[in-house]
């Protein structure tokens, strides 16, 4: 599953690839690593009152059954990831109820962690070839207790993850969830993700895209699980020989 990912990249630059009609004041501070259960925020754009709007959401949804305190603290830990296959066809599920709020979380690469037969896991780093920064499908909820401090609901996030492709299967090549990735989207599709009026068979034929394996570019870093300080070295490659051949 993804839990840990970067966003470095002007955020005006996400207005030139998807046209925005709101833009959060507030300065964005880049991050070259941030594991999901830090519930630090990420850039999210989403529709809303027929505007699409850029916020900054944390990482983790805050499902609505989470009302108290301590159902977040329960709770919150598992809900970075959202499997594809829940959304449509497990009707009892949150990510079924919310499947109509839907949201791109922008992003300039994740990781993903490789066993090499390493005491630990190898951690690469993966993004868009040529890119600067890309959409991953999202869905959003906002707390439904006010934040103590600001009185104001606090926007969350899920990311959305499926099947991998070819790429990403040897890479995310062990755990419970081995073999998954997150849904990238390209310009037009996460356009039409952005939908509000976007039928469940719409909906299925998103969920069921599978970003090539030949668009994407990943390569071997540093241990990214202790801490350090948040900086573009985190990113630095490993010396090829050193690594085993995907």
């Amino acid at each position: 599953m993804c839990y840990d990912m970067s966003f470095f990249a002007p955020v005006q630059h996400i207005n030139a690839m998807l046209p925005l009609d709101e833009v959060p004041a507030d300065a964005w501070q880049p991050t070259w690593h941030q594991v999901a259960q830090s519930w630090h925020p990420f850039p999210v754009v989403l529709e809303e009152d027929g505007k699409r709007k850029l916020r900054y959401f944390e990482w983790g949804l805050i499902a609505p059954y989470m009302n108290t305190p301590e159902k977040i603290a329960q709770y919150r830990s598992s809900m970075a990831n959202a499997r594809s296959e829940k959304i449509l066809h497990d009707t009892r599920s949150v990510w079924h109820r919310i499947r109509h709020q839907r949201c791109l979380v922008c992003t300039t690469g994740f990781f993903e962690h490789r066993e090499v037969g390493w005491k630990k896991k190898l951690p690469y780093f993966i993004r868009v070839k040529n890119q600067e920064l890309f959409f991953l499908a999202g869905l959003y909820n906002y707390a439904p207790q006010p934040n103590p401090e600001t009185g104001e609901l606090t926007g969350t996030f899920a990311i959305v993850t499926r099947p991998g492709n070819d790429l990403l299967r040897r890479i995310h090549n062990s755990g419970p969830n081995s073999g998954r990735m997150p849904l990238l989207f390209d310009t037009a599709r996460a356009a039409q993700w952005l939908r509000p009026n976007l039928s469940d068979a719409a909906l299925e034929a998103l969920l069921q895209f599978e970003f090539p394996s030949e668009a994407l570019e990943a390569w071997p870093v540093n241990t990214i699980r202790t801490r350090k300080a948040d900086t573009p070295h985190i990113l630095d490659p490993l010396p090829a020989a050193a690594i085993p051949p995907l």
